[in-house]
């Protein structure tokens, strides 16, 4: 296939373009920053309507993979502004680009913030959808999109929504670099590396075993893998749907500190601080649905795995 992986120098994306590449697909980065040397790269934003119209004239892709989205929580609450003109307005600029080209097929990077404070868990794709910020909402507005999109033009997708996506490429060539850096294992190891003195947890007061928050961590190289598997769902005939990605086990926050002093062999200082508003006791996915309708599993479900990798990446700082 000739793919188009918008966001494809960022951490997601990235290990999707070294998946595809591998698996011997013409690959061509669009990305507002550099791809990794030796891939095809074109800089990009997808709210310029013109270079899309002209990319896709020259190119004539069979599908699209759209990571290119912000992501920090916090910010969003601080600036929706931002997360609306890119993550709501650019889309559809690119979905309509799409639909003038004839392009039919694409897989789209969503999120569990779209379920909002769980009223049941595991989450299952039919639990109501009540995100409680700026981000999530952004990623729903755009799956509603995408649903009228396919029932007026034809354009076909499957949203996959993360839970927490961690680890980094097993063979050590790419990871999660952050600036700023706002995910957990990453802040974990960059403790133990000392490249910061302690890694905060907010609150240990929540209704868990250990008291400290739950989540659920999937692998960066799973993640990528079921976007494989969805755009062949989607080339295969498969109807526009969604799916959550997740290993469908949890682990609390103490629990990924204590993994990490196992696998690091380092002592990690901990700053204690309140509970984060808005932050659920427990988010874990119900991910059967992309087991059964894709065929997807994960290979590295373990955290030992995902936290072994992560290490192996951080200890490369500073990265070429």
């Amino acid at each position: 296939m000739k793919c188009l992986v918008v966001g494809g120098a960022g951490y997601i994306g990235s290990h999707m373009v070294k998946h595809l590449v591998r698996a011997g697909h013409q690959v061509l980065v669009a990305d507002t920053a550099a791809a990794r040397p030796g891939i095809p790269w074109v800089g990009l934003d997808i709210a310029d309507a013109p270079t899309l119209d002209a990319l896709f004239a020259e190119y004539r892709f069979d599908a699209v993979f759209h990571f290119a989205s912000f992501i920090q929580v916090g910010e969003s609450v601080a600036d929706p502004a931002k997360y609306y003109q890119n993550n709501v307005a650019a889309t559809l600029t690119l979905l309509q680009a799409m639909v003038r080209a004839g392009i039919q097929t694409l897989i789209f990077s969503s999120t569990a913030a779209v379920y909002g404070d769980p009223q049941r868990v595991p989450i299952d794709e039919d639990h109501p959808k009540s995100p409680i910020n700026p981000y999530g909402r952004s990623k729903w507005m755009v799956e509603q999109i995408l649903q009228d999109f396919d029932r007026a033009y034809g354009l076909n997708s499957v949203c996959l929504r993360y839970f927490n996506a961690a680890g980094a490429d097993p063979e050590g060539l790419l990871g999660e670099r952050h600036e700023p850096e706002t995910h957990l294992i990453p802040l974990i190891l960059q403790a133990a590396a000392g490249r910061r003195e302690a890694v905060t947890v907010f609150g240990r007061d929540y209704p868990t075993p250990d008291g400290t928050c739950i989540r659920d961590y999937v692998h960066v190289t799973d993640l990528v893998s079921a976007h494989a598997l969805a755009v062949d769902y989607l080339m295969a005939g498969g109807a526009s749907t969604a799916c959550n990605l997740g290993n469908g086990q949890g682990f609390s926050v103490q629990q990924v500190i204590d993994t990490a002093r196992q696998v690091t062999g380092r002592e990690i200082s901990i700053s204690e601080a309140p509970r984060r508003a808005g932050d659920p006791p427990r988010l874990v996915a119900d991910a059967s649905k992309a087991k059964a309708l894709l065929g997807w599993q994960a290979q590295f479900a373990s955290l030992e795995q995902i936290v072994s990798h992560a290490w192996n990446w951080e200890r490369q700082y500073p990265w070429h």
